[in-house]
């Protein structure tokens, strides 16, 4: 938990100039962006090596938020949009290039790079709003047993001696699977569709950039299981070849991640060695607080 949060505190490194060149006819030219905000990030350790997605997406979040949270303190994120492009190192550090695309009357909108050895790893596009009220309505959240009922997958793995099982017992995020997890043995094909319990083992988090952050964290760990399901494929299967590609969220209402939520998971669709998941967070006493899209490459090798 200590090492998440660390992450997510970036380190600021002054300015940059952003030069795009196109073509007027025969004549070139230069249109800068003046004042792109800098930042710097580290990576939590992983086994292979490559940057956990969510981790990337967390912090271009809080790169993004950096550039407006003086100016307007109470204009919290309500939507991101955001493409992996390439794989990250957790041995290099990241830098994150802010462009402050809009500041409207009560929207703001930020255009993030996460940049790895020169190249962008990650794109992401974020909205801003003020506080408003409006028309208000939600989906009703899917009855399934408490967490209270299931056991923590913390805990299930934490028994285990080997470098993977570690691995997840030491998630800073605790997970409860209804219908049990998929780091195990494969199952039968079924529904695509999932539900999982999860909360983040800390104190409560006060900053709202920082919960918005931390939920597209977690966002990033299940949202491809239901093709899984759907498929009869786990984690473990040496023959899928898994990958994140895109990433959208919507952030609907205020949520404390250290407070018990239902991820409702599904996937509507795979094909072309790619497929879909889309999730809703919803807070245990019934509230939804945010929704999630995300494709991803889930190619099995020999089919």
């Amino acid at each position: 938990m200590r090492e998440l949060l660390d992450v997510l505190t970036l380190r600021p490194l002054g300015s940059a100039r952003i030069e795009v060149t196109g073509i007027d006819g025969e004549r070139s030219t230069s249109l800068g962006t003046e004042g792109a905000d800098v930042f710097e990030g580290a990576s939590i350790k992983q086994p292979h090596n490559r940057v956990f997605g969510g981790q990337v997406l967390a912090q271009a979040l809080v790169a993004s938020s950096l550039s407006l949270r003086e100016e307007h303190p109470q204009r919290l994120p309500h939507s991101l949009h955001a493409y992996f492009m390439r794989a990250g190192d957790d041995t290099m550090p990241i830098r994150f290039v802010v462009e402050r695309m809009r500041d409207g009357r009560s929207f703001s909108t930020r255009r993030v790079h996460a940049i790895q050895h020169g190249r962008p790893i990650l794109s992401l596009t974020a909205s801003f709003q003020d506080p408003a009220g409006g028309l208000d309505h939600q989906d009703p959240m899917p009855q399934v047993p408490g967490p209270d009922s299931l056991p923590s997958m913390n805990a299930v793995y934490d028994q285990y001696d080997v470098p993977q099982a570690k691995r997840l017992a030491e998630r800073p995020f605790d997970h409860r699977y209804p219908a049990g997890d998929l780091a195990g043995p494969a199952r039968e094909p079924g529904e695509a569709v999932q539900q999982v319990w999860v909360r983040m083992i800390s104190e409560p988090v006060e900053d709202p950039y920082l919960r918005s952050a931390l939920l597209a964290f977690v966002s990033d760990f299940s949202l491809l299981e239901p093709v899984l399901r759907r498929h009869g494929l786990a984690w473990g299967d040496r023959r899928l070849r898994p990958a994140s590609l895109d990433h959208a969220m919507w952030f609907h209402r205020d949520v404390d991640p250290t407070q018990w939520m239902l991820y409702d998971q599904t996937s509507p669709s795979a094909q072309g060695g790619r497929g879909l998941g889309t999730g809703r967070f919803f807070t245990q006493d019934g509230r939804l607080v945010a929704s999630v899209a995300q494709e991803g490459m889930m190619r099995v090798k020999g089919e």
